[in-house]
């Protein structure tokens, strides 16, 4: 089994709960989920939550809810413990709630990496990163080697690393052993430094397979994400 989780905690710090932030009539969060269950490959798709809020926000949608613990570090640990209560789940799909615009057909692409054996852990990255995303540390820039292999992750880069650099975007899959053996490692310097989880994996010597599209998504951090996404989400419906 194939499942795709949405950790969506419901604090945040730089735009407070942005999750049920209105977003064209309905919350953030909403958009995302609808968007993820197009996909054609994850058999499931459940939104993690922590708060009863959110519940109530949810109660008209008919998504896939499982409570979790509020104390959860990170994401990844989120949809761990809803990884755990399905062990028929094989492979398991972690796809952040701020993403409104994700494109099912990158979930696909993600999943239909692992038809590798080798690809164990695996992200998303993409060609679209213009002069703005480089100077702009919420947008997350990621180093790869000439075997797909990801080298680095950073929210600042140097005029030298610019010609090999992509746009991180906030989906990763995982086989079910590697995401629980990830969630038992101690927190790394360099991730707790920079708040980039994935750091943990390369800090551990565990590879993370890229998966290279262009997709021309927005991450939604501050008001200003908010805004175009709006925008984006407009021009579409028309």
């Amino acid at each position: 089994m194939i499942i795709g989780v949405i950790p969506a905690r419901l604090d945040s710090k730089r735009l407070p709960e942005k999750i049920l932030v209105d977003l064209n009539g309905k919350p953030l969060i909403a958009h995302t989920v609808d968007r993820v269950s197009e996909s054609t490959r994850l058999d499931k798709v459940i939104l993690a939550i922590d708060s009863k809020k959110v519940e109530r926000a949810l109660q008209e949608y008919d998504f896939n809810l499982v409570m979790t613990s509020s104390s959860h570090q990170s994401g990844t640990d989120r949809v761990a413990e809803v990884a755990k209560s399905i062990p028929e789940a094989e492979i398991i799909i972690n796809i952040q709630g701020d993403e409104p615009l994700i494109n099912p057909l990158v979930v696909d692409s993600l999943i239909n990496s692992f038809n590798n054996k080798n690809v164990n852990i695996a992200t998303v990255l993409s060609t679209q990163l213009n002069v703005s995303d480089l100077l702009n540390p919420n947008v997350v820039k990621t180093l790869v080697d000439e075997k797909m292999n990801v080298l680095d992750f950073k929210r600042n880069i140097y005029d030298m690393e610019i010609g090999g650099v992509y746009r991180h975007v906030g989906i990763y899959g995982f086989r079910r052993k590697f995401l629980f053996e990830f969630t038992t490692l101690e927190q790394s310097k360099r991730e707790i430094d920079t708040n980039l989880e994935q750091l943990r994996a390369l800090d551990n010597n565990m590879h993370i397979h890229a998966v290279i599209s262009d997709y021309d998504g927005i991450s939604v951090d501050v008001i200003e994400d908010l805004e175009k996404v709006s925008d984006v989400l407009k021009i579409n419906n028309n």
